[in-house]
């Protein structure tokens, strides 16, 4: 267990500010049940023209920039269009999301279309991935359960090949790891995100994951016909180089939401873990003028919590809390 951090509670109107210590050894003093009592209800309620909105938004800026690339073509213009169109691929990746946890809209059907076209268009298996991202979610600060970014065992970090040690645990390469992880997970854990008989799908959801792994099969069919067509260096300019800026975004966020500031954040094993308190080791993140290119996924403690709120209510939701007089709750959650 990491020791105790002092946190800043919001002030009491009279000029002062109380402080209270978060122990990790010790369950949050409040239930689940009064974080969701403190959010009003409109916060939980999906708007389909507005999430659309967004996705026109996006895809409109991807279109925009892939057309100024043909169109200039030049070297001046490529190392603005990579980090521009990376970050782009990330805000896709985001909506997807939101529509594989259902906060995109109230229709399954709906969420899972253009859950496919976007996660599919940047090499993502749609219903693979959101899955184990469900996994992550319902066990997350589990040291045994959890999907992203758990720490290794003594004994699983002293089995691991020196190749894989290096991918893991040497910079730059841990930032490029997701596509190996949707391949073959993390080390210590099996199975792929690609099939529909590993381990991380039940029987129900094989027809699912076998769906998505053909879209993504579709996807990067197209891709190479481009690169025939079209060369592959300029395939790798105008998709490569975005795509692995993009999962530079992916893992970098993702470290970032799942790790403390000074001080590590807790893991929990068996009866001490519960999905209150993994929630709550999540980290809240603040990108500047990029929150609104990702839809907010720095809101992410609130989001952990209660995946089922819209991007566009999650920084709502957070102040009611915030100004809300329940201090030890907001301490805990902002």
């Amino acid at each position: 267990m990491v020791q105790a951090q002092p946190l800043q509670h919001v002030g009491n109107g009279a000029g002062k500010e109380d402080q209270a210590y978060f122990d990790p050894s010790a369950p949050p003093p409040f239930k689940i049940a009064n974080i969701r009592a403190a959010i009003p209800k409109h916060c939980w309620e999906k708007n389909t023209l507005r999430s659309l909105s967004y996705v026109l938004r996006d895809v409109l800026v991807v279109t925009a920039l892939v057309a100024a690339a043909i169109g200039f073509n030049s070297w001046f213009f490529w190392p603005l269009y990579w980090p521009a169109q990376g970050t782009m691929f990330w805000a896709l990746f985001v909506l997807g999301h939101d529509c594989g946890h259902g906060s995109f809209s109230n229709s399954p059907l709906l969420n899972s279309i253009v859950g496919h076209i976007l996660h599919s268009s940047i090499l993502v298996p749609y219903h693979g991935w959101r899955i184990s991202h469900r996994t992550h979610h319902q066990n997350h600060g589990h040291v045994e359960k959890d999907e992203s970014w758990v720490p290794l065992t003594e004994k699983v970090y002293k089995n691991l090949d020196n190749m894989t040690r290096m991918m893991r645990f040497t910079l730059p390469f841990p930032i490029f790891a997701y596509p190996f992880y949707l391949w073959s997970r993390s080390p210590g854990k099996e199975g792929s995100h690609f099939n529909p008989y590993s381990n991380l799908f039940s029987p129900g959801e094989r027809r699912d994951v076998l769906t998505s792994t053909l879209c993504w099969g579709i996807m990067l069919s197209v891709l190479l016909y481009l690169s025939l067509t079209m060369g592959p260096l300029f395939m790798l300019k105008l998709y490569g180089v975005p795509y692995l800026i993009f999962v530079m975004w992916l893992d970098f966020v993702t470290y970032l939401h799942h790790h403390g500031y000074k001080q590590k954040l807790p893991w929990y094993r068996g009866q001490e873990w519960s999905y209150l308190r993994g929630g709550l080791t999540t980290v809240d993140r603040d990108y500047g003028w990029i929150n609104n290119i990702h839809h907010d996924i720095g809101t992410h403690v609130i989001h952990h919590l209660f995946p089922q709120i819209p991007h566009y209510h999650l920084i709502e939701a957070v102040l009611i809390l915030y100004f809300t007089r329940n201090y030890c709750m907001s301490a805990y959650v902002i």
